[in-house]
């Protein structure tokens, strides 16, 4: 039988605070517990439900408790936030986990599986190496260009080249060895980026998600993985749309009364994500131009983005194809749909 209390916890790294509330939304316990004496707590305790802020190791212990017979919560950060009163300590921000959870209107973080975060992680890894190779090539134009060397546009040209301009004699024998270092460790990153892409592929292989997804024009290994990692199951979203403010590709609302503004972007949710889809949509629309120009018929998706660039401009026509794919992937992947880019002239007919 579930209680009727309700626990919230504030994780750490090795000191958890734990509030437990009544029927009533009253704060009757307060612990403050290191790590084996938390474990011992929920041991020890009949199953309720716990409200926990979707945080690092919140999924972790997420699965923890849910296999104990614990009814999980996650509250997003920025939700719980406004209901902690006065100074930010543990106890406080338990505290506010309680008054949140009495909020039927916040929507919960479902809880990821293991093999979800292992995606994500790999995605994190990634983007880290990615950052850094950028840093390391942008170095390397740098130094060598003080020296009057300039490095041809383009990161994979650059790498080709960076060896053979290094043994220019205007650049000095002091700082050759340090130039052909960084060469090698962009090559390095870039080799381990290959490794990781390698694994995301066997993933994808094996997953009938990734593989529904990837139809949609735009979306390919990456942005399909992470979308799936990110997201779970196209079920916790009411629909596309939903999917696409999640992701921060509606318009912002402003306004009172009678007067309205929509505005850019919201730029809310997962970053990473978001760059991914529009990068995609940016290539998908570069293809329609590219189509239009040389005679080919455009299917209706191209023809809505090319009517919309003329009506607006490029960048604003990206960043609606980037919600209209997000929205059209979260049907492929809901329904159970190949994807079809006249799909709306199908069923006119």
């Amino acid at each position: 039988m579930t209680s009727s209390m309700t626990i919230a916890v504030d994780l750490a790294k090795t000191v958890f605070e734990i509030a437990v509330a009544d029927a009533d939304w009253r704060i009757v316990e307060r612990h403050r517990l290191s790590r084996s004496q938390f474990q011992t707590f929920f041991f020890n305790r009949e199953p309720a439900p716990v409200v926990m802020e979707a945080c690092g190791t919140a999924h972790f212990w997420g699965r923890w408790l849910t296999r104990l017979g614990f009814a999980v919560r996650l509250i997003p950060a920025q939700a719980a936030r406004p209901y902690r009163r006065r100074n930010k300590n543990d106890a406080a921000d338990a505290a506010a986990l309680i008054e949140a959870a009495r909020n039927a209107e916040i929507i919960d973080v479902p809880v990821k599986s293991s093999e979800q975060q292992a995606i994500q992680g790999l995605h994190r890894i990634r983007a880290q190496w990615m950052a850094t190779r950028t840093a390391r090539i942008n170095n390397l134009r740098g130094l060598l260009r003080e020296q009057g060397i300039n490095i041809p546009v383009g990161a994979a040209t650059a790498v080709a080249v960076a060896p053979t301009l290094i043994d220019d004699e205007s650049v000095p024998e002091t700082l050759r060895t340090a130039l052909l270092e960084i060469v090698s460790e962009i090559r390095a990153l870039e080799a381990r980026m290959k490794a990781v892409e390698a694994e995301l592929k066997r993933y994808a292989a094996s997953s009938r998600d990734v593989q529904a997804i990837q139809q949609v024009p735009g979306i390919g290994l990456l942005t399909a993985t992470a979308l799936v990692a990110a997201v779970g199951s196209p079920d916790n979203f009411r629909d596309g749309r939903h999917l696409a403010a999640w992701m921060g590709l509606t318009p912002r609302h402003t306004g009172s009364g009678h007067r309205m503004h929509l505005g850019g972007i919201s730029k809310r949710g997962d970053r990473y994500l978001r760059m991914l889809l529009i990068h995609g949509a940016r290539s998908v629309l570069i293809r329609a131009q590219i189509n239009a120009k040389a005679g080919r018929a455009l299917n209706r998706l191209q023809q809505w983005a090319m009517d919309l660039k003329q009506r607006s401009n490029h960048n604003k026509a990206t960043c609606a194809l980037a919600n209209k794919l997000a929205r059209i992937a979260w049907a492929v992947w809901a329904h159970g749909r190949d994807f079809d880019g006249n799909h709306a002239v199908a069923i006119a007919a």
